[in-house]
């Protein structure tokens, strides 16, 4: 009874976890960013036309949340594993929204201006000599919010994860599910999603490739250290279990390919050493 009251109020922490996270993405994307100088020979690099987003932020929210929800469920269909289901959900929207929330900080931080920013300040196209905008303020905030890029981290954040997620049910890793061309696309598909999403944010003139590139990798990585808190070692015997599930003694002596592995004997003194051979 204990262990079952201990484990819903650990439950209820890491939701509770989840939730300010959240909070704290949802206060900063409204924040007003540093505004930064902008010198005269970089202006090119502003100029670039104003145009729609080609992967909308609603199909972006749609993405990262719904996928790991439907791959993680097809997952609980086939093995009926209840707890993998609720860590692996866990896992993900703490990579989500720890992402969000830590891109969201380093825009405000940085504010650097997008590419169409010139559009966003003068949309009649009449640039003035002090840099006073004209256009809507609130196109105008979000135009100085360009690095890092929160498509692109939102995007690893959540389908990189899924890749890594992916890749230990398979056993992509391990000698168990090594030499499988199929497994290995569905691992790799994850990451071209996340990465041609990342890259449309350029071509729609809505970020550099610096911010794209570190949006990325910021994405990338928490995504699989929030992964490494929750599932052992890709190339573990036992890496489709999440860490709840695996004894803790069995985790500390199991190596990379998964034989349990007995503790080294404690090295005698000398002094003792010596009595047990004049026993022998």
């Amino acid at each position: 009874m204990k262990m079952l009251k201990h484990k819903h109020q650990s439950f209820l922490g890491e939701l509770a976890v989840r939730l300010a996270l959240f909070v704290v993405y949802w206060i900063t994307d409204d924040a007003v960013p540093f505004e930064r100088k902008i010198q005269p020979e970089e202006m090119w690099l502003y100029r670039f036309p104003k145009t729609p987003s080609y992967y909308p932020g609603y199909l972006l929210w749609w993405t990262v949340l719904a996928t790991p929800v439907v791959v993680m469920g097809l997952f609980y269909l086939v093995r009926r594993n209840a707890e993998d289901l609720v860590q692996g959900l866990l896992a993900v929207f703490l990579s989500i929204f720890l992402s969000g929330s830590i891109t969201n900080c380093i825009k405000l931080g940085v504010g650097r201006p997008r590419p169409d920013y010139i559009e966003r300040c003068f949309p009649e196209g009449a640039v003035s000599a002090d840099m006073v905008c004209t256009g809507n303020m609130q196109t105008i905030i979000e135009g100085r919010k360009s690095f890092p890029s929160g498509h692109s981290s939102f995007a690893f954040s959540s389908l990189a994860f899924i890749a890594f997620y992916v890749a230990g049910k398979f056993h992509m890793f391990s000698s168990k599910g090594r030499g499988s061309g199929l497994k290995l696309c569905c691992v790799v598909l994850p990451l071209l999603w996340a990465a041609l999403i990342a890259v449309s944010r350029t071509a729609d003139y809505h970020h550099h490739w610096q911010d794209v590139t570190v949006g990325s990798l910021v994405g990338l990585s928490i995504a699989y250290l929030v992964y490494r808190q929750y599932y052992p070692p890709l190339s573990r015997q036992n890496c489709h279990l999440p860490y709840t599930e695996i004894p803790a003694t069995l985790d500390l002596h199991t190596d990379f390919q998964g034989p349990l592995r007995s503790p080294p004997a404690p090295l005698l003194p000398l002094h003792e050493m010596d009595s047990a051979m004049k026993t022998v």
